[in-house]
């Protein structure tokens, strides 16, 4: 593993993306350190020697220290409310929790997009080179990325991610084309309801995607059959290439 600021972001890098076929780039959730993911990677080279050389990994480090909030060491991509969540949670509000456009998103969204650019430059690759995804925020994080892009990345990993801007990503889903998109959320998720992973999935379905989605029973977390099904999608892609 390497260290490397590409763009805006501070990155860990295993693998060479400059000659693998393809490189997952996976953003952490919030709170988490920018190392959160990286174990992520031997897990799934591990599994499958097809994957040697072939698939390298990109783990971005959200931009936003929460140190002064009690978490040293813990980055976000955005600010979350965490009272607010809870009491949303409480109370069942799903619907005010899947509707919001969470402050901070949009920012969030453009230093992303900076970074891809950043890293297409500095390993001269194109988006279909690259599968996008993440646990929690940086699964909502790449899901409005891949709603808002023009661009086409090789497909989506979203481990207990969930609906936000629900209205934006409606409309925004019926203009996307289809790609290969693994979602994974546990039944008895404390932090991100399991209802509102299914109206993601129902909602990209409904628009012409045909999403992998593994529910698994199990909290806030990434279970080891999601890393299965992430090798799968691999292989099958590299076919492709």
């Amino acid at each position: 593993m390497q260290e490397q600021q590409i763009g805006p972001l501070k990155c860990r890098i295993v693998g060479n993306p400059k000659v693998a076929k393809l490189t997952a780039v996976f953003c952490h959730g919030y709170g988490a350190p920018g190392t959160d993911l990286v174990q992520l990677a031997p897990e799934i080279l591990g599994l499958d020697e097809r994957l040697d050389g072939q698939v390298a990994f990109v783990f971005p480090e959200a931009p936003l220290s929460l140190a002064e909030l009690g978490m040293p060491g813990g980055r976000a991509w955005w600010e979350i409310n965490m009272m607010r969540l809870q009491q949303l949670l409480q109370t069942r509000q799903i619907e005010k929790l899947v509707m919001a456009e969470p402050p901070g998103l949009k920012e969030a969204r453009e230093l992303f997009q900076k970074f891809l650019e950043a890293l297409q430059s500095e390993y001269d690759l194109t988006m279909d080179r690259l599968i996008l995804g993440g646990f929690s925020q940086g699964a909502m994080l790449t899901t409005d990325f891949f709603l808002r892009t023009s661009d086409q990345p090789a497909g989506l990993c979203l481990y207990s991610g969930t609906t936000i801007c629900l209205e934006d990503w409606q409309k925004l889903a019926q203009k996307k084309t289809k790609l290969p998109i693994l979602q994974s959320h546990g039944t008895q998720d404390p932090i991100l309801p399991y209802e509102a992973a299914v109206l993601l999935k129902d909602l990209l379905n409904e628009n012409g995607q045909e999403v992998e989605f593994l529910p698994f029973q199990g909290p806030h977390t990434i279970p080891y059959e999601a890393l299965e099904r992430t090798v799968k999608m691999l292989v099958e892609l590299l076919v492709h290439k």
